[in-house]
This record gives structure tokens, sequence and C-alpha cells, in this order.
């Protein structure tokens, strides 16, 4: 069996550590979604298959990086082949998965946009508040006329804003505690570019997320394929050869001669 460079098993201990936190992190969400969704039965429903394919994934990735971490600290071979099996498995998955999210790219975003596009005034999402709230914009096809009566606080022109606002209709509930006959600003612009650049940098933040962690998988991969190449090389044995003057000793010469003497 062959010696491992110490740089080599030190740079493989610490990708496989990196994913070893990665993925204690990627669970600790995952039990947090679990726990926050609970106790909405509609929406447990339809993210129960996602938060079941986390779980599996991130406590096999803990596993592997265990098997992983003895097989580098005890030289094992079979505990360095299965976690580079499992780990190339991994890269894998991702990178497909990754794949997808980029082919239904347009999808996506046209779904989330329907999505928000069927809230109403008593039921809206939060990452529209905020999109209205920080890209000032009121509504989504037709403006604050998609809100009808409950038109919301955050459609509310603030002194710092940019864009163009509007008075706001009298007979929306924004009037119901007013005792002025001042008029209420919003904005004008629906909010569907906004939104659109919304989803799509959502997209693109997920797709970044899985090369990378992709890329790390790939890595210890490589990592642990140099290991194993390095402990199947034979050490090196020094030739042994005969020789009669070495059997004899190097002080024959000296007692030849004190013979003759």
């Amino acid at each position: 069996m062959g010696k491992v460079n110490a740089c080599l098993t030190r740079s493989y201990s610490i990708v496989i550590t990196l994913i070893a936190i990665l993925s204690a992190l990627m669970l600790a969400a995952t039990l947090f979604t679990h726990g926050h969704i609970h106790t909405e039965k509609d929406e447990m429903e339809t993210m129960l298959p996602s938060i079941q394919l986390m779980y599996s994934l991130t406590i096999i990735t803990m596993m592997l990086t265990i098997i992983g971490m003895y097989g580098a600290c005890k030289k094992k071979k079979w505990a360095l082949i299965m976690f580079a099996i499992g780990m190339i498995l991994g890269t894998l998955f991702f990178i497909a998965t990754d794949i997808q999210v980029l082919v239904h790219r347009p999808q996506m975003a046209e779904d989330l946009q329907m999505e928000f596009m069927h809230s109403n005034g008593s039921d809206i999402p939060e990452e529209l508040i905020e999109i209205q709230n920080n890209y000032q914009c009121c509504g989504l096809e037709q403006g604050y006329l998609d809100w009808g009566y409950n038109i919301p606080e955050s459609c509310l022109c603030t002194e710092e804003s940019t864009n163009p606002c509007v008075a706001a209709p009298r007979n929306s509930s924004l009037f119901e505690h007013m005792i002025d006959d001042q008029p209420i600003m919003i904005y004008e612009e629906s909010c569907i570019p906004y939104l659109l650049i919304y989803t799509l940098m959502i997209i693109d933040a997920t797709m970044g997320i899985l090369l990378g962690i992709s890329l790390l998988l790939l890595s210890s991969v490589v990592l642990c394929i140099f290991i194993l190449c390095q402990l199947n090389k034979k050490d090196d044995v020094p030739v042994v050869v005969y020789s009669a003057e070495a059997k004899a000793g190097n002080y024959a010469a000296l007692t030849d001669a004190a013979e003759h003497a």
C-alpha cells in the first residue's frame, strides 16, 4: 500500500467537512420548513414529497462524509470507494436537476406569475407585498384596479418614491379611516415587469446553488480518486544484489595485508 500525500489528505478532509456542514444546514432548513407547514394540510400534501427527498439527500450525504473521512484516516479502500460512488451519484442528481430547472425556467416563471395573479386583496402573498414596496408598483395586469376595493398599503407612495403615482379611488379601503378630503397617492405602474425579474432572479439563484453543490461534490470525488491511486501504488523496495566482497566484509583487505606482513 502506497503512502498518501499529506496535502492531498488535508484538502480532501476540508472539502468533505464543508459538504458535511452544508448537509447539516440543509437538514436544519428542512426540519424548520417541515415544522412550519405542519399545521397547513393543503400545503403539507403538496410539499411532503420534496421534504422527504431533502431528508433522504441530507442524511445520506452526511453518512457518506463520515465513511469518506474514516476511509481517509484509516486508509480503507472500501470506504473511499463507497464514498466516491455515492458522491458521483449525488453529483449526477444535482446536475440533472439543474438541467431540468434550466429547461423549465420559462414555464416556472409563468406558473409563479399566474399564482400571484390569482391573489386577491384579502390574501396577498408576502412576496408580492415585498415587490410592491421595493419596486414601487401596484397590482399586476391592470395596476391598482386588480385589487378592487381592498388596495393594500404597500401600494401607497412615499416621499422617496421615484415612480409615477396617481390618486387612489375614494371607494377603496384606503379611505376607511380618512377624516379629511386629501387624496391618497398610490403607485400607477403594474408589477408584471418587476415580478418577472423577481421570479427569474429566484430561479437563477437556485440554479447557481445547485451548480455550486455539484462542483463541490465533484471536487471531493476527484480528491478521493487521487487518494485511491496513491494507495494502490506499491512501495519501492530496494533491490538486494549478492556480492562476495560484501559477504567477506569491508575489512577483508586489511586482514590479508596483516597476514603477509
